[in-house]
């Protein structure tokens, strides 16, 4: 029996005439319309919208943790399986003509610098030795923190966050795209990925819903990666310069001033706007291929006057581990405790305290980041003239342990998946931009495990090297003690101690590369909403680039302002702002399935 033909008839109105020629109004103007409200709110009540983005945030933790955990676990799955079927694998993205357009390099530095350049700045020491603090097996008491034995578990979890899952929801954005764009010639734009399902209905309101989820989720994802980088990149200008106005001093820590992070911010934009008006063959190329080189440059420092021997050694049998608990850590979701929960589980003689003692000891055996002698240092008097008050402690800290597991799965996993699904339409319509004349097993391999082993070697050669520095006594705790986005810069003072003229020179080296990829990533982002707002028209007009240029780095300045300097409003805006792209994508996967199957069965016919 004959199959009817896809449907191929997508149909995006387009302005005519004015500043709009060429661009869909309602995608432009609903997208700038929430993201100009959320700057107005950040810059009149800046206190009120952090509180309001955190209690949003956390409500919507607890009601769908489990679904990011599961649908990043499907993705990765899903791609596994397209790719180890023959007739599928070997399906090219494009006509049987279609050759790719860019090299081999050019293709993995392109790659490589828009889906994890700036994140593996921040986190090449920061994951592996924040991990090795606390990760669930360190939780459950299977592990003693930062000692030689939460190693394995520490670095189960780094290749969890920045391996296949990572590069696995980049890929599936991008290859739903690609597929429909150049095998079936339609636009690059993300509700072309959901024809299958929904055909004609995604002309109208349908379609620019899902275009606009993902303007708004490119916008959140691109903003979280380019303040972590702005942080780190003025954490390495103040290690050049010692200018003091870079940094706020009054903590414990040094960290990022405001008027450091915004200073540095207008410069990133100014650059990225500048790079983006040149278009991908030009400034994204080289600035991606600049980016490349530079990195293998800071990889070989590592390998020379690092621990390299110890790095490769935890490389392989951390890959093993990872492999071996990859179903675990796939589809593996914690569930929230409440308080009437944790409290039923006491022993008697806890649950008789006074109420406010016994919510003391909740918020204290639930916190994800804390210890069980943390815990017993800050116990309620009443309890502690209990019988037995310290193995009771110690019992009761047992009780919580789910909540703990469900705290730091929320605040690290799930905010890595969030994060990744709100990069993927950015990764995804780049990934699919450079990827035209690739087979469909070629870009899964080449955009998941490729990048994937490379990102273990990096976290690994980098990140390994820090840990054992610690170990050895070396540090002597001054890794461990910088802020997050300072973790890299510690390490090598501590690893080049003595060689101030090669740790200026790699120091200088590791801000120009901070600064290239956040260029590249924030350029990048600028030309796929473009895209994305001209319904997948890849030459967008320069203007337009312009203008999303500056409302990118009014939302990033604006957000950073209302949380003190400090990414809470960031991250809490990009995980609420990636939900409901995360479920489209979900659809997406359905969508694929069912137009391989069916392009499969017209084959046959």
């Amino acid at each position: 029996m004959a199959i009817e033909p896809p449907f191929t008839d997508l149909e995006i109105k387009k302005a005519e005439s004015g500043f709009y020629e060429g661009n869909s109004l309602p995608i432009a103007l609903v997208s700038k319309s929430i993201m100009v409200a959320l700057v107005l709110w950040a810059l009149l009540s800046p206190e009120t919208a952090n509180k309001m983005l955190s209690a949003w945030n956390s409500s919507l933790l607890v009601g769908f943790n489990t679904f990011y955990i599961v649908a990043t676990g499907g993705f990765a799955f899903f791609l596994l399986i397209l790719a180890l079927i023959p007739s599928v694998g070997r399906r090219r993205l494009g006509t049987g003509n279609d050759k790719p357009e860019f090299s081999n390099f050019s293709w993995f530095s392109m790659m490589f610098g828009a889906g994890l350049g700036v994140g593996l700045m921040v986190y090449a020491t920061a994951e592996p030795m924040g991990l090795w603090g606390s990760n669930p097996v360190i939780l459950e008491g299977g592990a003693v923190a930062n000692t030689a034995d939460a190693l394995g578990s520490a670095y189960r979890y780094t290749f969890l966050h920045y391996g296949f899952h990572a590069w696995a929801i980049y890929v599936v954005t991008g290859l739903c795209l690609a597929y429909y764009a150049y095998s079936r010639d339609m636009p690059l734009t993300i509700r072309t990925a959901l024809t299958p399902l929904f055909g004609r209905f995604l002309n109208g309101f349908l379609g620019h819903v899902v275009d606009i989820l993902g303007v708004v989720a490119t916008i959140l994802g691109v903003s979280v990666t380019i303040g972590f980088g702005v942080s780190q990149l003025v954490d390495g200008l103040y290690a050049i310069t010692d200018m003091s106005w870079l940094m706020n001093t009054s903590g414990d820590i040094p960290t990022p001033s405001t008027v450091g992070l915004i200073s540095a911010l207008m410069m990133i934009m100014v650059m990225s706007i500048i790079s983006a008006v040149s278009g991908v063959g030009k400034g994204v190329k080289y600035l991606s291929n600049l980016n490349l080189v530079l990195s293998l440059i800071l990889l070989g420092t590592f390998v020379v006057f690092g621990s390299f021997g110890f790095s490769m050694s935890t490389y392989g049998t951390a890959f093993i581990d990872y492999v071996a608990h990859f179903a675990q850590l796939s589809f593996g979701a914690f569930s929230s405790m409440t308080q009437a929960d944790f409290t039923a589980a006491l022993p008697e003689a806890v649950r008789a305290l006074p109420e406010a003692d016994v919510n003391a000891l909740y918020s204290g055996a639930i916190n994800a980041w804390g210890s069980l002698s943390g815990f017993q240092d800050k116990l309620p008097e009443a309890f502690s003239a209990l019988e037995n008050s310290e193995a009771l402690s110690a019992t009761v800290y047992e009780v919580g342990t789910e909540g703990r597991q469900f705290g730091w799965q929320a605040g690290w996993t799930t905010f890595y998946w969030a994060w990744w699904i709100a990069f993927s339409p950015f990764v995804g319509l780049f990934l699919a931009r450079i990827s035209r004349g690739r087979s469909v097993r070629e870009f899964i391999v080449g955009c998941v495990f490729a990048p994937a082993m490379v990102c273990f070697a990096w976290m690994t050669i980098l990140g390994a090297s820090a840990i054992e520095m610690e170990l050895n006594g070396t540090a002597d705790g001054a890794i461990i003690a910088a802020s997050t986005t300072n973790k890299l810069f510690a390490t090598l003072q501590v690893m080049l101690a003595g060689n101030e003229a090669l740790l200026s020179g790699i120091t200088i080296m590791s801000v120009v590369l901070i600064l290239t990829f956040l260029v590249t990533s924030a350029d990048s982002g600028i030309l796929v909403m473009n895209t994305i707002m001209s319904g997948g028209d890849q030459e967008a007009g320069i203007k337009h680039r312009i203008v999303w240029g500056v409302v990118m780095t009014a939302v990033i300045g604006t957000l950073l302002v209302a949380g003190g300097g400090g990414f809470d409003a960031l991250k809490n805006a990009m995980i609420i702002g990636a939900l409901p792209f995360a479920m489209v994508m979900v659809l997406m996967c359905v969508s694929l399935a069912k137009a391989l199957y069916r392009d499969s069965l017209r084959e046959m016919a």
